[in-house]
């Protein structure tokens, strides 16, 4: 049995640890040795044989306040975690997201052993702000696995390390699968009652028995933003449609304070927190009104229509809006190039303004229908042959990260 194929994981967010647990389960099936787990992840790397070097939590930070308030901390796990991964001396690293934290190792660990390839799985957004982080990339990683089909060419142009798109792991992911499959069976639906009215008719009766999905983001304080403008841009909307039924999919951690935030609400939100009833109400969801952000990409996945609303903090405001780059926040504009999805902004964010284009969306129509052929399209462009997390290990392999005799020999 040959030895162990060391690989050195950090994984932060939640999300990391999913989408590293994906490579390593595919690397687990190509090579004939085991595979030792060295690093930082969660539950998903863990029941992989991850024994985590610290907890995860220690760097799934959200906002400046909890940066700064644990700046010691992180400087400490920066500078232990980088000897550690110098000392083991893996096969490779591979970072996961999390830039301002992983880059920081990554770095350090390229002065104490340079000989240790580094790879990077979801690039930094240098296409949409702060573009000299892609040059900059190139002295401390060797290989970034992209989930956006337009990166390995925005990297190019800017100059960064070689990057493979690897396809986006929402695209495998079977929830949203079967939230995508009933959506499309929901639609026929819309295109009967298209046909049964003429327009002047269509215009003049609300729809009924509709469910409108509502997203304030992930974070306290974006919730904190936007949530007294939904709370009014839900009143104006079932006030045109009074069966509507509002659900309110969150995080357990925040449910708390979504739920008081809504209790005066005349008809409060059914707030979900189990990630199975989230995939539900995406299937039978009509309209999203939902914070900007990745929430985005997953509803235009699921052909779910959306307005997106997004109100900037201070430190947003003055430190970063001024650096943006891009024409659009929203993935599924970004993606296609097409204004497909309404997005408003900080004083733009009105509730009669939301509230008519989630109308619009709720009847069918022109509006729509726009954004449906448009979220065909998005599929279109994204799409793979592999799953991501098979095309990321294909890509680590093909690379030459792998050790010679390591491999299984593949299939026809």
């Amino acid at each position: 049995m040959p030895e162990p194929l060391k690989i050195a994981v950090i994984a932060g967010e939640e999300s990391g640890d999913l989408l590293a647990a994906d490579v390593i389960a595919a690397l687990q099936r190509r090579v004939k040795s085991n595979i030792q787990l060295i690093g930082v992840g969660g539950a998903h790397l863990s029941a992989l044989g991850l024994n985590a070097f610290f907890d995860r939590e220690d760097i799934a930070l959200m906002g400046l306040a909890e940066v700064l308030k644990k700046l010691p901390r992180l400087a400490r796990h920066i500078f232990r975690l980088s000897r550690y991964l110098a000392r083991q001396k893996p096969d490779f690293v591979l970072i996961v997201d999390s830039p301002d934290f992983t880059h920081r190792v990554a770095r350090r660990l390229r002065k104490l052993a340079p000989a240790i390839p580094i790879i990077q799985y979801v690039a930094p957004s240098v296409w949409a702000w702060r573009p000299q982080r892609a040059k900059a990339m190139r002295r401390f990683i060797d290989l970034l696995l992209v989930i956006l089909p337009f990166e390995p060419q925005v990297l190019a142009r800017l100059g960064g390390p070689k990057a493979v798109y690897v396809g986006h792991r929402l695209l495998s992911y079977p929830p949203l699968a079967a939230a995508y499959a009933a959506q499309q069976s929901r639609q026929e639906n819309y295109t009967g009652q298209a046909a049964a009215r003429n327009k002047a008719a269509a215009s003049k009766l609300a729809p009924e028995n509709k469910t409108l999905l509502l997203l304030p983001g992930s974070r306290k304080s974006e919730i904190a933003q936007l949530m007294p403008v939904f709370a009014e841009s839900v009143q104006q909307i079932q006030a045109q449609n009074p069966s509507l039924s509002v659900i309110l999919p969150s995080l357990p951690h925040l449910a708390a304070k979504i739920r008081a935030l809504t209790a005066d609400w005349p008809s409060p939100p059914h707030i979900i927190t189990d990630e199975k009833e989230k995939w539900q109400a995406f299937a039978k969801a009509d309209a999203a009104l939902a914070a900007s952000g990745t929430v985005s990409l997953e509803l235009a996945l699921s052909a779910v229509p959306m307005v997106l609303a997004y109100k900037a903090d201070w430190f947003a405001r003055q430190c970063i809006l001024p650096r943006v780059t891009i024409w659009s926040a929203a993935l599924p504009n970004i993606i296609t190039d097409e204004p497909l999805v309404p997005e408003y902004f900080n004083e733009f964010v009105r509730p009669g303004m939301l509230a008519r284009q989630i109308n619009r969306l709720l009847l069918p129509g022109p509006a729509r229908q726009a954004q449906l052929q448009g979220f065909e399209k998005l599929r279109s462009i994204m799409q793979t042959d592999k799953a991501a997390g098979e095309a990321a290990a294909e890509a680590i392999a093909a690379a030459g990260f792998i050790p010679a005799g390591r491999q299984r020999q593949a299939r026809g």
